[in-house]
């Protein structure tokens, strides 16, 4: 999907957006509401302070980070996207008008979805199993199918049941590590 983002603002920005998005497995609510002061860069990455999220309706707020990554690379990224867009504070990512100005309010969640959908489509992909949601369970399964362990996974996820989170990963191969592989 990454490699079918155009090089134009819009498709900086959407580039973000989906790697972003993917590597903090954030929920679309969350990924909207963040703020260019919720990130702070350390040598390694993003810290990111998540203000509210659905489990956390208080508002304590949770931090997880984001590695700076040799393929997808999120954090080079965000900062392609802050750069080319001028944005110094307030709403990270934000709308792109015609013409390639960038508006001072945050996207909404539907737009979320609808990246995700045009550039799974681009990418030959039913843009039908996709949504805005889509980039969380993809980092899990993604996460799973490399060998993170559960306990890493719900760190960047912040499920706070690992049912939950297990629910999450997709399946993807059935005939990879299968239980009986070894002896059948």
């Amino acid at each position: 999907m990454l490699a079918t983002c155009r090089t134009d603002i819009r498709g900086v920005r959407d580039r973000a957006l989906i790697a972003f998005g993917f590597a903090s497995a954030m929920r679309r609510s969350e990924l909207v509401a963040l703020r260019v002061e919720d990130l702070t860069e350390v040598p390694d990455g993003h810290r990111v302070l998540i203000r509210r999220s659905k489990t956390d309706q208080t508002g304590e707020g949770q931090e997880i980070v984001i590695p700076r990554g040799l393929r997808i690379r999120p954090v080079e990224a965000v900062q392609a996207w802050l750069q080319a867009a001028g944005i110094t504070e307030g709403f990270l990512f934000r709308a792109v008008r015609k013409g390639g100005r960038v508006k001072p309010q945050g996207l909404r969640g539907i737009d979320v979805a609808r990246a995700v959908k045009r550039y799974a489509e681009a990418a030959g992909l039913d843009p039908a199993e996709f949504s805005g949601h889509s980039l969380r369970p993809g980092f899990v399964t993604s996460a799973a199918e490399s060998g993170a362990s559960i306990l890493k996974i719900q760190e960047v996820s912040r499920h706070k049941s690992v049912d939950v989170l297990s629910g999450y990963v997709r399946r993807v191969d059935l005939f990879k590590d299968h239980a009986g592989a070894g002896f059948l």
